[in-house]
Formats: structure tokens, sequence, C-alpha cells
């Protein structure tokens, strides 16, 4: 069943479209990705589906509820992780879980025994009585999270919880996401820019970029968009800017990108022959450490759609 359903969003800060007619829905006790770039809407987008800001046009049903016309029985469905942290840095962890459980309306026993169910829940259990702000950004974090869960949502939205951390919490988060998506069956709407996290996690997704729809649906379908183009990884010694003409001028191929690694190509597969591709590297005096060829990943369906990188 749908269990959240966005229809039409339109919004507009003075003369700047920043969501343009966007339609989703979100099955109960699904991990859904929604992701693009800084600056794409995602955060805005968000802020129209908790009621904090309303939009031009459009509706946001959560839980059968309306959210601008229902807009207190959709927010306690709700749990909220923003980007920013939204923690109080100068008392314990056990403190700002009481504070944030007390405005869920929480109370003595009650109260109490959801503030230790919800530290045992991220991990921070040996931390309940230290002072945040000598925590870490990941413990932050985490803290951050344990707040968002006390009253139990039936729907958790995360955005961005991984910014700025360091990759054993960002595991930890992981962990945690799937453990409440399986153990409570909460739904819950994951945003980030990192392309390689929604895939980790998420079955079903949406791709924004510049306010508008670029892609939607499960994985598998999304990746079918570009289902006729592989990536090609080529590994060099000797790596010179020269070599981009000659490759870029080859039919088949869609897309290049280079690192320090060498260089990597979006080809259409049916089109390409590698044999093509080492002759222009022999006839450019190229050194080849290693070649391989793979089907394409979110990263690339981003890029084979916009004709940019994610991040740039």
């Amino acid at each position: 069943m749908n269990y959240i359903e966005v229809k039409n969003i339109y919004k507009q800060f003075d003369s700047k479209i920043v969501l343009e007619n966007i339609s989703f829905d979100i099955q109960k006790g699904d991990i859904f990705g929604f992701i693009g770039p800084n600056g794409a809407g995602k955060t805005t987008l968000i802020r129209i589906m908790t009621g904090l800001l309303d939009a031009n046009q459009g509706s946001v049903i959560m839980g059968g509820f309306e959210v601008k016309g229902e807009a207190i029985k959709a927010k306690r469905l709700l749990g909220l992780v923003p980007q920013e942290l939204a923690i109080i840095e100068g008392v314990s962890a056990y403190d700002n879980l009481e504070f944030f459980g007390a405005l869920y309306g929480l109370r003595g026993k009650n109260l109490k025994g959801k503030i230790g169910e919800a530290l045992e829940f991220v991990g921070l259990t040996d931390k309940t009585k230290e002072k945040v702000k000598k925590f870490s950004g990941g413990m932050k974090r985490r803290l951050n999270l344990a707040a968002a869960i006390m009253h139990e949502p039936e729907i958790l939205i995360l955005d961005e919880p991984t910014v700025g951390i360091d990759p054993q919490s960002r595991n930890h988060i992981f962990d945690f996401i799937k453990h409440i998506n399986q153990e409570k069956d909460t739904t819950v709407l994951y945003t980030s820019h990192y392309m390689e996290e929604v895939e980790h996690l998420c079955d079903n997704i949406f791709i924004i970029d510049e306010g508008k729809e670029i892609a939607y649906g499960s994985k598998a379908s999304v990746k079918s968009m570009i289902s006729n183009n592989n990536k090609v990884h080529v590994q060099l010694d000797n790596f010179e800017p020269s070599l981009l003409e000659p490759i870029e001028a080859l039919d088949a191929i869609v897309n290049v990108s280079t690192d320090h690694e060498g260089l990597h190509l979006l080809v259409k597969a049916e089109e390409f022959k590698l044999a093509d591709l080492l002759k222009v590297l022999e006839q450019n005096s190229a050194v080849i450490k290693s070649v391989s060829v793979d089907e394409p990943n979110l990263e690339e369906v981003f890029l084979s759609l916009t004709g940019k990188k994610l991040r740039d």
C-alpha cells in the first residue's frame, strides 16, 4: 500500500523554481532513497513533507493524513533527523533525550524506559551521562537519531545523516536504519548526495536535480534507463590529457572522465569494441596497467542522464 504520497509538489521562492511538480509514492516498510546533488531541492521537499514549509501547489499524504490539512495527526507518525544537528551540546546524552521525550509527551517510567531503549538502539548506552560537547561527530549524529525514534515513529525521515562523519559511524548508522526497518517495520525516507549509500540501503529511489525529476523507480528499473551502456575503467602508467580527444571521437563513447587512477568511460554496450580503444591507446603510446568492463551504478546513471557528475 502507498503509505506516503507526494503529489505534484511545486515550490517557488521569488522567481526561482525550487521544486517542479515532484511526485512519488513510498510503500509501508520501504527504505526509500531520495538523492541528488547539494542544492537540488531535497531539504526543501523534506520541510514541505514535515509541515515546516508550505508548497505553492501539490499535496503530501502521510499514513492517510494530508500534511497541510491534518498536520498534527501526520506529524505524530514522524521522526525527523535533520541535516543540521538538533541536540543540546552543553548537557548529557540522557538530558537531551529526556528533553525531547517530554516534547513527545512521554512521562515518568515510560520516558525513562524510552531513553534507555533509544540509547541502546544507537549504541550510546555507555555515554549516558557524558556531556554531548565531548562527543565525536559520529556520536552526535547517533544521538540525533536516538532523539528522533523515542516515540517509535512509523515514518523516519533522515536528511543527509552521514555528512561529516567517519566510516565507522557511517556504517553504524546504516546498521541502525536496517535494524529499525526490519524490527519495527519503520518506513524510512533517506536523503543523500552519496549515490553509493542509497545503492547500499534502498530498493526504490527518486533522483532529483535542479528541482526536477531525473529518475524514479526501483534500483533495477532506474539502472535499466541506461542498460545499453557499460562502464570501462582503464588504469594507466602515463596518462596524458591529449588522450581524451581521440578517445572521445570513438563512436561508442557516451562520456569520459579522469582521475588519478586513469580513465573512466561510459560506453554503448552494443557498439563498443575494446580493440578500438586499445588501438587508440597504443597509437598514443599509453602504458596500460589494467582494463575492466562493468555494468553501471547509480553514479553513472546520474552522469548519463544529466551530463554531469553528482558532486560537480
